[in-house]
């Protein structure tokens, strides 16, 4: 366990500064040339440990992917060329992977075991297994399929129409997945659209989708062909600097070449709502993934009720958006974001309770959390409790918390943003 000592910043954060590459962008771009036939190059790729988990399995199912930094090779031969694993494959504390990577092996015809760490272990995998099993998948695990390890025996399946219980895009992409592998025509109906990074790069590769209003449709046996990909950075990760930009006083900043996917930019809405000063700049519409610059200023913010059809725009984004509430003048609503409870952990209850530790007043409640600002932080011990998200935005309270913090377990932070720390420190000049 790595402790992390941080201290409240004497002057606000400047300069311009590159956010890492978009982690979901990262994992369909090595999974996506693995399936295709050809040289697939990926440039901006987040060497992550969740994307170099995805690397990891593929290459046991004998892709041969040279990966340079963030810089990657795929030399793929076609789904029918992927092998039977000989080991278990291991996804670590991915959830992108052991979703999106079960609905492919669900249509291959081979034995295959997939398990991740103690955080995947707890994480439910029902949502995705029941819907492979309609489609004809020889699948189970612990709990008839509710939880890890998965085991797969891959065989022929069936288009299906599926309307999701709840809205996610991993779900909606394994399904998609296994439906390029099936027979027939397969339907994912959203009940509210989710990011769209599938659908846009699996057309890339020159496949047919179809969307409609919020159903989404492919045909099955259609092919991948190799392409390029450029991965735009991270908004999921730039949205810690959004909120410190905008919390931090006398702060202005400049994050380069950031994906504004509009299936993500939920975060960018809520801050112009709260108040925050923030531009987009020098906006490519017409790339695969679009993306800007955006440039943020400190900002008096106000409380705000976030819910609705935006919860799955900006899902990822909340512990920082509670943030950003402790320091908003009102009180910040948060709802229907249930989704929040079965991520690396209960996001709910682990923000509500490191937050409180530094003096913020967070009420949980079933789906969300009620914040009441404006608080002045303090400096406490506090813990990222293995998740990543809860890490950085805890980094970023430490900026205007009086005295020390301490962050344990502040290694988590890795697994999307490695050079996260060297980024803050260069922002404020240090």
């Amino acid at each position: 366990m790595t402790r992390k000592k941080l201290s409240k910043l004497e002057h606000g954060l400047s300069g311009t500064i590159h956010i890492p590459g978009d982690k979901s962008i990262s994992h369909r771009a090595i999974m996506f040339g693995a399936l295709a036939k050809g040289k697939t190059s990926v440039t901006g790729f987040l060497p992550g440990e969740d994307c170099l988990n995805t690397i990891s399995c593929f290459r046991q199912l004998g892709v041969d992917i040279v990966q340079n930094g963030t810089q990657v090779e795929i030399n793929g031969l076609g789904i029918e060329h992927l092998q039977e694993p000989k080991e278990v494959l291991d996804v670590g504390n991915s959830g992108t992977t052991i979703r999106l990577l079960s609905g492919i092996l669900a249509g291959l015809g081979f034995y295959s075991c997939i398990q991740g760490d103690a955080s995947i272990a707890k994480r439910p995998m029902k949502r995705i297994v029941d819907p492979l099993r309609l489609m004809g998948a020889n699948i189970d695990g612990r709990q008839g399929g509710m939880y890890t390890p998965l085991t797969v025996r891959g065989q022929n399946l069936h288009g299906i129409q599926y309307e999701l219980p709840v809205a996610s895009a991993q779900v909606k992409s394994a399904i998609l997945l296994a439906g390029l592998l099936a027979d027939g025509t397969t339907t994912v109906i959203e009940p509210e659209r989710t990011r769209d990074h599938t659908e846009r790069m699996l057309h890339a590769f020159g496949v047919s989708i179809n969307r409609s209003g919020n159903n989404v449709s492919i045909e099955g046996k259609q092919h991948l062909t190799a392409t390029s990909i450029e991965v735009p950075g991270d908004i999921s990760s730039a949205a810690f600097f959004l909120v410190a930009g905008a919390i931090v006083p006398q702060s202005q900043i400049t994050l380069h070449h950031v994906g504004i996917n509009p299936t993500r930019t939920g975060i960018i809405d809520v801050l112009l709502n709260m108040g925050a000063t923030l531009t987009t700049l020098n906006q490519n519409e017409e790339a695969m993934e679009p993306y800007a610059d955006i440039q943020v200023k400190a900002s008096s913010l106000h409380g705000v009720e976030i819910g609705g059809e935006i919860i799955p725009r900006l899902i990822d984004e909340i512990p920082i958006i509670a943030l950003a509430a402790t320091q908003a003048e009102g009180t910040t609503v948060i709802k229907d974001a249930a989704e929040l409870k079965v991520k690396e952990t209960n996001r709910i209850d682990i923000v509500a309770q490191e937050l409180s530790k530094m003096g913020a007043h967070i009420e949980t409640t079933e789906d969300g959390m009620i914040i009441h600002g404006n608080t002045k932080l303090k400096g406490a011990i506090v813990n990222s409790h293995g998740d990543h998200r809860i890490g950085m935005m805890l980094a970023i309270a430490s900026t205007i918390a009086e005295g020390e913090t301490i962050l344990e377990n502040s290694e988590a932070i890795d697994v999307s943003y490695p050079g996260f720390f060297g980024s803050l420190s260069e922002l404020a000049g240090h």
